[in-house]
């Protein structure tokens, strides 16, 4: 299973804010924090704004947060809300396969699917913190973003 690279992205937003948790985040912190394209993570904003994992805040001094505590976000809610597609291999779309309703391989992958969700499910963004998280990141202890509820 491979993630899309708006699924890894998403995650890393929401590493940043969790890191980040009593000030606001702004994209252009993110993107500088981790080398990436700013554009892209203004899009990937939108589905998580959705699904209610993160809140966003207009105007000048605006910015993003965690819609609710990071142990409550798992990875697997993540990946639901981003990825389009969990189909393992071209049999899972195609329903003309004579096997499909029987085929070993076909059961196998989605066995390995499930476990693969499973671990998603279990892991939460809080778990993927470390104590070093801030530092690496390069947010600084004073944020010039202060929460806005």
């Amino acid at each position: 299973m491979r993630l899309t690279k708006q699924t890894d992205y998403a995650i890393r937003i929401l590493m940043y804010c969790a890191a980040n948790e009593g000030q606001l985040s702004c994209i252009p912190d993110i993107a500088a924090a981790y080398s990436m394209s700013e554009t892209f993570l203004f899009k990937i904003l939108s589905p998580l704004k959705k699904a209610g994992i993160i809140k966003t805040i207009p105007g000048k001094h605006g910015g993003i947060k965690l819609a609710k505590p990071a142990s409550y976000i798992t990875l697997a809610d993540v990946a639901l809300k981003t990825e389009e597609s969990f189909s393992v291999a071209e049999c899972f779309e195609r329903s003309e396969c004579p096997l499909i309703n029987s085929c070993s391989l076909n059961k196998t992958l989605s066995n390995a699917l499930q476990a693969f969700f499973n671990v998603l499910s279990a892991t939460t963004i809080a778990d993927l913190q470390q104590s070093t998280t801030r530092t690496l990141l390069g947010i600084p202890v004073s944020k010039k973003y202060p929460l806005k509820t």
